[in-house]
């Protein structure tokens, strides 16, 4: 077996723990269900969405952005280009699969998307995953970059990445869980659909990881894909629900301590 086979099966096993850690606390958060009998309040709930915009603003500039940026350089092209172009591309496809792809965001009465006859929960379980798909394709793309840097120091920040996503898909699973119990299904039900939603994470994320050994040229492009697909989901939905009606200083709060953990997590260990 050659050393660059064994090289990316080393690479996608580590892609498959970080993604893989990201997901199980996307379950545990789910599993929350079976222990609140009443609803989440308002100001946790907006502080959870404010949370998670917050890791996800500074995932995209210090994990994806940044090392984008440096590696168009390196390469001896214009750092803001690749950057940019990429950026642009990856909100771009999450506004197409915002049109293409039936969904119902918590909270809300209107489906967006295609007229369907599909059960709330499940346009609703759709809202959810359609937003951890970035996340996954991130994860996948830091640590495939960290494969062709090299060294600990790329694969810590790599993990630094997963470790953040992680952090706040726990508050995540439940916000998708305890709303499905409110609908009217069971608590085991409402435990799976919660827990399915983050599924998409590591699958995207080894999907990720394996096609960009094929597109190691366009690294740059695809780091500042996975940013602008995020930074997408967080002006689009997460920032919007945590600022709606009263306790939006919950929402604030939250986005500033997601930001500031994740910048610390990416500065300490990358």
């Amino acid at each position: 077996m050659s050393t660059m086979l064994l090289d990316r099966m080393s690479t996608v096993l580590l892609a498959l723990e970080g993604t893989g850690f990201a997901w199980l606390m996307t379950t545990l958060g789910a599993a929350v269900v079976f222990f609140f009998r009443k609803e989440m309040k308002e100001s946790v709930h907006k502080s959870f969405l404010g949370f998670a915009a917050g890791v996800m603003i500074a995932a995209s500039v210090w994990s994806l952005l940044i090392p984008a940026i440096d590696q168009a350089e390196e390469s001896g092209g214009i750092g803001w280009m690749p950057a940019a172009g990429g950026f642009i591309l990856g909100a771009c496809f999450l506004l197409l699969m915002d049109k293409l792809i039936p969904h119902l965001h918590v909270g809300e009465d209107q489906a967006e998307g295609p007229r369907t006859s599909l059960h709330r929960t499940t346009l609703m379980v759709f809202a959810v995953t359609l937003h951890n798909i970035p996340e996954g394709m991130a994860m996948g793309l830091a640590f495939a970059n960290a494969a062709l840097e090299g060294g600990g120091a790329a694969y810590a920040a790599a993990f630094a990445l997963a470790i953040g996503i992680g952090v706040q898909n726990f508050p995540e699973g439940a916000a998708i869980s305890l709303p499905l119990k409110r609908e009217g299904i069971t608590v085991r039900k409402a435990f799976f659909c919660g827990c399915m939603s983050g599924i998409v994470e590591p699958l995207f994320g080894i999907f990720t990881v394996l096609l960009a050994a094929v597109l190691v040229p366009f690294m740059p492009w695809l780091l500042s894909f996975a940013a602008g697909a995020m930074i997408y989901v967080v002006v689009e939905e997460l920032i919007p629900e945590a600022h709606l009606g009263e306790h939006s200083h919950a929402g604030t709060i939250g986005v500033l301590a997601g930001f500031l953990l994740m910048m610390i997590l990416d500065v300490a260990l990358g």
